[in-house]
């Protein structure tokens, strides 16, 4: 049988309660009996129950991660942020890919209230009434990241996402592109959905660009949406010079239908992504795209969670709104054609 906690005690020649004190780190245990108690557990391959010690402290070490997709180019980046800063502050995650599925959100964030999670991180904005009833209800500390649904509490840690869309189409318009696509995110979304769209929109207003219906598409930020979006728009007579994509996934499926009609990018036409991905350095030509600061984001977010489970008395603070930037690379150039599909 496994040794137990009482059977290191005993070859220590120490009270269990000293070596409880050891195995959760507490001082005024003197060094010797450290060390005697240690020696044991290395003799004896004594491995701490993680559920018993968390009973004992009441803390877990444990963070749950709710993520849309882990395949997207974006979440895998700050995921592993995520990690790399939880497990710094000697935390673990218990990561639940969705995969959009709300109902499995729900079924997810009811493990993480068995498992007693320290805290939940949480990157999806389709809050139904049933995991909205169920977060408010929650004595756990949550915090949106990349994201901030609407009629909640809870702090996000995101970007102005409106601005970020209006500066990249902006872009666009500045090199001379007065007929610019746009392919979009799910309008059900807020942040990447609603916002980058509008910004798109009153950045082509402000200038006086019309808009053309006929060259916006909305996906799922996946790069098979974006190829198949960007072939819809080629389908008809006329085809733009500019095409701005709300993630580097679907800017790059854009600019692989591109070259496979038969066009060339940025030559026929230029293409901007969003996100600020691995992505945007590993194709050819090179990505231009609105970067979001994701290492920072997901450091943040960590950072903002560990502070309010440190003081889970402490009022919630604001949102943090961190700076985008655009990342000007090979896809793009000044616009001068116009020409049939």
């Amino acid at each position: 049988m496994a040794p137990k906690i009482k059977d290191v005690a005993k070859h220590a020649g120490v009270s269990v309660t000293t070596v409880s004190r050891v195995l959760n780190g507490e001082k005024y245990v003197k060094d010797d009996l450290k060390a005697r108690v240690q020696r044991a557990i290395d003799e004896l391959g004594y491995t701490p129950s993680h559920i018993a010690r968390s009973l004992v402290r009441q803390k877990t070490n444990l963070i749950g991660v709710i993520v849309p997709d882990v395949t997207s180019s974006f979440y895998s980046t700050i995921l592993s942020t995520i990690e790399r800063t939880a497990s710094l502050n000697d935390y673990n995650l218990l990561v639940c890919n969705i995969i959009e599925d709300t109902d499995k959100e729900l079924k997810y964030l009811q493990v993480f209230q068995q498992m007693r999670v320290d805290g939940i991180i949480i990157m999806h904005e389709k809050i139904n009434d049933d995991i909205r009833d169920l977060i408010l209800k929650l004595d756990i500390p949550i915090i949106f990241s990349s994201v901030k649904p609407v009629d909640q509490k809870f702090i996000s840690v995101i970007i102005d996402d409106y601005a970020a869309a209006y500066e990249a189409t902006r872009h666009l318009i500045r090199l001379g592109h007065t007929r610019i696509g746009f392919i979009g995110g799910d309008m059900r979304d807020v942040t990447s959905g609603q916002n980058r769209y509008i910004g798109y929109s009153q950045a082509l207003a402000d200038c006086g660009v019309d808009q053309v219906d006929d060259y916006i598409r909305f996906g799922d930020y996946k790069t098979q949406s974006g190829y198949d979006k960007m072939k819809e728009i080629l389908s008809g007579e006329t085809y733009p010079t500019a095409v701005f994509a709300v993630s580097d996934d679907m800017a790059v499926g854009a600019m692989n239908y591109i070259h496979d009609h038969g066009l060339k990018v940025p030559n026929d036409i230029a293409v901007v992504g969003f996100d600020g991905s691995q992505l945007t350095e590993q194709v050819r030509p090179r990505l231009s795209s609105m970067e979001q600061p994701i290492l920072e984001m997901g450091k943040v977010t960590v950072e903002k969670l560990l502070d309010l489970i440190t003081d889970s008395e402490a009022p919630q603070s604001e949102d943090v709104i961190l700076k985008h930037k655009l990342v000007v690379r090979d896809s793009c150039t000044a616009g001068i054609k116009s020409q049939k599909a």
